[in-house]
């Protein structure tokens, strides 16, 4: 890298009188101090300014930031996680409320199924005692038709009433056993 300064001389170096070159040498050795001093005083002023207490509480300041900031970082990798398994519980719940639902819809119908088939029983079993109401009412009606006839009979001719009234009676259970079966 070529030197801030550099002068090129289009003159031979033989032609340039001694003067010359050492006031040229004295001038850039000059400024060269004159710039190493500014240098310097602007590093002391950054240096005092450095170490005011103004910048010493900016850097406490950005320190504690830095930890505040950390642990919000923290508070909310926490928070995530507990909203990731909040989430995940609720996925769990919505997928066993939707298997309650069907298991719920299954027994529903197979209850409605069950109650169809118990009121065709009732209504079979209801038919079965009106029809069995009607022939116990029929024997009842013919019992005693058969019961006035064997009375009927009786007096015309004496005979033991109580084979008279086997057979009626006979009927009847044959009748109530049929109906049974």
């Amino acid at each position: 890298m070529a030197p801030i300064l550099y002068d090129y001389c289009k003159i031979p170096m033989g032609d340039i009188p001694k003067e010359d070159g050492d006031k040229r040498c004295k001038l850039v050795v000059g400024i060269l101090g004159f710039l190493v001093i500014v240098l310097g005083v602007l590093l002391i002023f950054f240096i005092i300014k450095a170490n005011s207490e103004a910048c010493q509480d900016g850097l406490r300041a950005a320190m504690e930031c830095r930890n505040v900031t950390y642990l919000l970082q923290q508070e909310l990798a926490e928070a995530q996680r507990g909203f990731r398994d909040a989430e995940a519980q609720a996925v769990t719940c919505n997928q066993t409320v939707v298997t309650l639902m069907a298991s719920l819809d299954a027994e529903k119908a197979q209850g409605r199924k069950k109650v169809e088939e118990l009121e065709g029983e009732i209504t079979t079993l209801n038919h079965k005692l009106q029809d069995a109401s009607a022939e116990v009412e029929r024997l009842r009606r013919e019992n005693q038709v058969l019961n006035v006839r064997i009375a009927n009979t009786n007096s015309a001719s004496p005979q033991d009433s109580s084979c008279a009234a086997e057979p009626p009676l006979l009927i009847l259970l044959l009748g109530l056993g049929a109906l049974l079966l």
